[in-house]
Parts: C-alpha cells; sequence; structure tokens
C-alpha cells in the first residue's frame, strides 16, 4: 500500500504538533489559512464506522481538544472540520481556523487555487509552540 498519511509522521518530523493514543497531530506545511492543522489516525482505516463505538469516541474527542486549542490560539470566527478522503483514503481532518477577511471566506477552502504560504523554519517552529502551548498536556513527541 502506498498511503502518504501512514508514513507523513515520519517523513515530516519538522511539523509535529503532538502524538495522541488515535491520532497525529500536524501544522499543514501550506500556512496559507494560518493554523492550518492536519489530524490522521495512527490506523489506517477509511470511515468513522469502521471503528468501534468506543475507539471512534476517543478519536474525536483528540479532534474536538485540537480544534479547541486552534479556537483559543487563533480566535477565527468559524473552526472549519473537513473529513473527506476521496484523495487520500486515510482518515484524517483538514482543522482550519477560518477568518472573515480571509481571501474565501466564507467559501470552502478548496473553492479556488491559492498561491501558498511558506513560513521560515522558524516561523513553523514558532506556530507549532503556540498550539501545544494551547493543547496543554498531550503528549508531544517530536
Amino acid at each position: 500500500m502506498n498511503c502518504p498519511m501512514c508514513t507523513r509522521w515520519q517523513d515530516e518530523p519538522d511539523l509535529r504538533i503532538a502524538e495522541f493514543e488515535r491520532c497525529y497531530v500536524q501544522l499543514n506545511r501550506d500556512q496559507f489559512f494560518p493554523g492550518y492543522v492536519l489530524m490522521f489516525s495512527k490506523d489506517h482505516v477509511t470511515e468513522l464506522f469502521h471503528l468501534d463505538p468506543a475507539v471512534r469516541g476517543a478519536l474525536i474527542e483528540e479532534v474536538n481538544r485540537v480544534a479547541e486549542a486552534l479556537y483559543q490560539t487563533y480566535a477565527p470566527a468559524k473552526m472549519n472540520y473537513e473529513l473527506l478522503g476521496n484523495m487520500v483514503p486515510h482518515m484524517h481532518w483538514h482543522l482550519v481556523p477560518r477568518f472573515t477577511d480571509d481571501p474565501l471566506w466564507p467559501r470552502p477552502i478548496w473553492s479556488e487555487p491559492h498561491q501558498e504560504k511558506q513560513l521560515s523554519a522558524a516561523g513553523y517552529r514558532e506556530t507549532i509552540e503556540r498550539i501545544r502551548k494551547a493543547l496543554g498536556d498531550p503528549p508531544a513527541r517530536p
């Protein structure tokens, strides 16, 4: 199997935010939308209904915890949660703080192409540390 989500944690260590029991959390390299985070399940599954209800509940609580930390960090107008999997069939969420002055508001982030925004190495580290601080005590394993 050639799944980019199965290897992402190892492939991009500079973007690691936190490791939870069920999911990994990484900053998206493209920060056109500030605070854009990817969360992906440790296990290669494609659908929520494939999970045992207790596992599903624990996983959703991890997503909620990260969304709340992003909300505290960025104070957005709205948090967007996207669980698609059409292009990468591995359960993963796009958690995106949205603001009324962002260029695509109120449309979905995919509604039109945009120029990627790359941060400096220090910029990525600072952003990750801000989110980690808001998370409190996750088992962050950089």
